[in-house]
């Protein structure tokens, strides 16, 4: 099996245009692809994240943190939610994130976990 990140990405503007009647059906239909996911054994994990503005960026490159305020990436369209999935393939994670991107309405990107190296003895 193989952890994916399914990230779901959007921007303020569009979120703030959705009627709320719309928001209400959509936080319904993703709270039923959670349970769905979880009734298939396939659930890790899964968030909403805060707007971009409440970001701190921490740069400790180059020895001594530096804290920046806002997101680290300025561009119109942010992370606004996630799940990670555990699943056989990616044609598995494909139909979860197609799933997943009609509940909330938006674009899905989806993306494998690194293996993990084996552990040393």
């Amino acid at each position: 099996m193989t952890q994916y990140l399914l990230s779901v990405h959007g921007n303020e503007e569009q979120y703030a245009a959705i009627p709320e009647e719309v928001m209400q059906r959509m936080f319904t239909d993703v709270e039923r692809f959670n349970e769905q996911l979880q009734a298939d054994g396939v659930w890790v994990f899964a968030g909403g994240l805060e707007g971009a503005e409440t970001a701190t960026v921490v740069d400790s490159a180059g020895g001594s943190p530096v804290f920046t305020d806002g997101p680290y990436l300025e561009s119109k369209e942010h992370i606004g939610g996630f799940w990670i999935i555990d699943v056989p393939d990616l044609d598995a994670a494909l139909r979860y994130a197609a799933a997943g991107s009609g509940a909330c309405q938006g674009k899905v990107e989806v993306r494998p976990f690194q293996a993990e190296p084996p552990a040393e003895a």
